[in-house]
This record gives structure tokens, sequence and C-alpha cells, in this order.
């Protein structure tokens, strides 16, 4: 397995330059931070994430607003009383995407924030004190305990959040086989764990 310096300079060669690389790269925030986004943020980007997936971006983007009123804000306790009514009138909602699923997952992923937040004072407290060197852990939470937050859609969640973190996309999973973590897209526990030592190795 090569140095992260090597990695890198392989990527700057094509991406434009050493320069042009570290503008393209997202740069997570500190834990203080993150610790005071507000819940409500947390599952503002939760949706937006869960929505993008299979989806154009840009459509979900220009909608924003109208999501952001329709949910009234993101306001976690508001969201997590949302009644069966509710989540269908919202279906016929011209302001929203107007996936069902997608929608009454708000309502899952509301009553999921306020569970963390009985257990650790505040989503935010729990998202933004994870180590870093566990992230596949936290990731593998959002799976089981979230609603449409497997695959990538979960990861993108926190990327987007300035979590600490890493995603593992083509290009991501393509150099993790050159350097034999891997040798094909990790789908099991184990693998993913192969993955998170050698992330935390380079970032050593």
């Amino acid at each position: 397995m090569r140095h992260f310096d090597e990695i890198f300079e392989i990527s700057a060669g094509r991406k434009g330059g050493a320069e042009a690389l570290e503008e393209m790269l997202d740069r997570p925030k500190p834990a203080a931070e993150l610790t005071a986004i507000p819940d409500d943020r947390w599952l503002s980007q939760m949706t937006r994430s869960i929505f993008q997936a299979g989806f154009n971006w840009k459509v979900v983007d220009n909608m924003w607003p109208g999501f952001e009123t329709v949910f009234h804000g993101f306001d976690v306790g508001r969201c997590r009383m949302l009644s069966d009514e509710d989540i269908d009138a919202m279906v016929s909602d011209s302001r929203i995407i107007r996936n069902g699923m997608k929608i009454r997952s708000v309502r899952d992923n509301a009553i999921f924030l306020a569970e963390l937040a009985a257990e650790a004072g505040s989503a935010a407290q729990l998202f933004g004190t994870w180590p870093a060197e566990d992230y596949v852990d936290l990731v593998l939470m959002l799976k089981q305990r979230g609603s449409r937050l497997g695959g990538n859609s979960g990861p993108y969640f926190l990327r987007f959040m300035g979590v600490d973190s890493f995603i593992l996309s083509r290009d991501v999973t393509a150099r993790l086989i050159a350097e034999g973590v891997i040798d094909k897209t990790p789908s099991s526990q184990k693998a993913q764990r192969a993955v998170q030592e050698a992330f935390n190795i380079w970032r050593g």
C-alpha cells in the first residue's frame, strides 16, 4: 500500500496539479462547529441527500425552498408528529418531489434524530463528536437506525454537513483495489473495516 503522499501525487497529476486538487477537496468542520448545528439542519440535509439519490440533484436544489416550507423548516418535533394524513397530502404537493416513500422517511428520520438527541443531548452532539477513526460504524448506524440512509445517501449526508468522512465513489474504490486494500466494491462489514483501517493509516 502506497504512502498517502504518493496517492496524492497520482491524483494531482490527473486533476491539473496539486493546487487544483486542493481546491476540489472538502474540509471537515471542527467538532465545536458541528455540535452547534441545530438538529433541524441535520434533518434537512438528511432529507436532501435521500431525495437526491437516483434523481437529478439540480432539480432537488431548485425545489429545496419548497421542501423547507412544506416540512416546517424541518423542525424535528413537528416532523416526527406528522400523521399519515399529513403525509398523504404532501404526496400531492407540487412544491416538493412527490415520492411517497421518501416523504415518509422525513417522519421516520425525525423520530430517529429525536432518539439520538435523547441519548446524546442532541443529534449534532453525536455526529460532531463521533471519532473519524470509527466512521464506518457511524455509517452502519445510519443504515440500521435511519430510514433510506443506506448506500451513499448516509455518507453524502455526513460529507455535506462537514463530518470528517469518505465516500466510496467509483474512483475511490478503484484506488483502494489498486492499493490491495480490497478486491471489489466493499459490501461486507469486514471489507468496510479494511477500508477504515487504510484510511486511518493515511490520516496518520
